[in-house]
């Protein structure tokens, strides 16, 4: 890639991979005060159908909320495009990368720029499909 496309890649994906992580601990948070609705539970886990969610953790409360999800119980649940959406190793060593690359310059840090900005935009794409 040449500079200035490089440059917005990096600051593209530096700026996803925040927005992503901020959100991610907001979801976090929320499981752990007991309050994990279907929206946390979709996206930390990958699992888009509700009724599929029924059947990895029970029905929710009246509330429509499942009070006694905890993280170990999402970790062991998460499909890949969980991972893929929330993820907060993928998205610091997207961080990494892309810092990286504004310092050093290979053809191979362009491969992982690229590798990160289309991980970074699949994971935002898979996040648009969760059920509202």
């Amino acid at each position: 890639m040449d500079g200035l496309a490089s440059t917005v890649a990096a600051l593209t994906i530096i700026l996803l991979a925040i927005v992503s992580l901020a959100g991610t601990s907001r979801r976090k948070q929320s499981v752990e005060a007991g309050m994990a609705g279907m929206q946390e539970l979709c996206e930390l886990t990958g699992i888009f159908d509700p009724r599929e969610l029924q059947d990895v953790f029970g029905p929710p409360d009246m509330d429509r909320l499942w009070r006694k999800v905890r993280m170990v119980d999402i970790d062991a649940a998460r499909r890949p495009m969980g991972h893929l959406i929330s993820n907060d190793a993928i998205d610091g060593a997207a961080i990494a990368m892309a810092a990286a690359s504004f310092f050093v310059h290979h053809p191979l840090v362009d491969l992982a720029l690229l590798i990160a900005l289309v991980a970074q935009a699949s994971g935002w794409l898979a996040a648009a499909r969760l059920p509202r």
